[in-house]
């Protein structure tokens, strides 16, 4: 095969142009929101949060509403739902996430299953269909993770300050429940974007894999932030490839591609793999 035309012939297609675009704006985004969800443990949130935007999906079809616009109060909704009851319930954060995440999913799967015909338009939210993003949808994703980017480039001191060491950012005066709060939501906006890409079922692995492959390589939080990014965004293209070329699921072979990043970055990298060993040989030989 002529390897311009293996690279070139599938972007002959305007849905994989549309795809390529998408893929890699979700894959950018979930790696810098992904690197807040990894380094405080918060993987359990983006799972529970991407369940939660189902049941506004499926109140926005009954009301004949933008899903998009029913996913985003759903998720966003939830987010600050979830920092609210473990804030004045003093509870657990994972505690308040796991109530929340099983009774809004529960609510959605309820209402879901009062549509009596098949719903092509929610199931593919639940797997995902990045190959079937319309232009419409392509500026709505675009729009709605730049402005998450643009707060979170402008704010990152203060998110990570708050974040790691809320007592020192509340001595410092800065307003710790508000950022943590906006964390939330900017977190709940990334999932409503990623979902048409990827699924509720598999954004979380968007969310934190990258991130987590970043971390095993390097130790500074810019710098797992832009490597992730990058990380995400070559997983976006090469699962594209896969899914063209082999007929496969997009959204899973973005996924997978993710996964087999970080398995191999964990097996051979310089922090946990093989890299590791040698570099601690290498003074006991000297």
């Amino acid at each position: 095969m002529d390897p311009i035309g293996f690279l070139t012939d599938p972007f002959a297609y305007q849905f994989m142009q549309y795809g390529l675009v998408a893929a890699v704006l979700v894959g950018v985004l979930c790696a810098v929101m992904g690197t807040f969800v990894v380094l405080k443990g918060l993987a359990f949130i983006g799972d529970a949060v991407s369940h939660a935007t189902f049941p506004g999906l499926v109140i926005a079809y009954l009301l004949g509403a933008p899903l998009y616009i029913g996913g985003a109060i759903a998720a966003v909704g939830v987010s600050l739902a979830i920092g609210a009851v473990s804030r004045r319930g003093g509870l657990r954060f994972d505690t308040a996430v796991g109530v929340l995440f099983a009774g809004s999913f529960a609510f959605g799967i309820l209402l879901f299953s009062t549509i009596k015909n098949y719903v092509a338009d929610l199931l593919g939210y639940l797997l995902g269909n990045v190959l079937g993003i319309e232009f419409g949808d392509l500026i709505q994703l675009a729009i709605l993770g730049l402005i998450v980017l643009v707060i979170v480039l402008l704010l990152r001191k203060e998110l990570l300050f708050s974040t790691f060491d809320p007592l020192g950012a509340a001595a410092s005066g800065l307003p710790v429940a508000g950022l943590e709060y906006l964390l939330l939501a900017l977190l709940g906006v990334t999932i409503v974007v990623s979902i048409q890409a990827v699924g509720i079922i598999m954004v979380v692995a968007m969310l934190v894999t990258p991130a987590a492959t970043a971390q095993l390589v390097v130790v500074r939080f810019g710098q797992m932030m832009v490597l992730g990014a990058a990380l995400a965004a070559v997983s976006a293209v090469i699962g594209l490839y896969a899914s063209f070329y082999l007929n496969l699921a997009s959204g899973a072979s973005i996924v997978l591609v993710e996964t087999i990043f970080f398995l191999v970055v964990l097996a051979l990298g310089p922090r946990t793999g093989l890299l590791s060993r040698t570099r601690r040989a290498e003074p006991e030989a000297a």
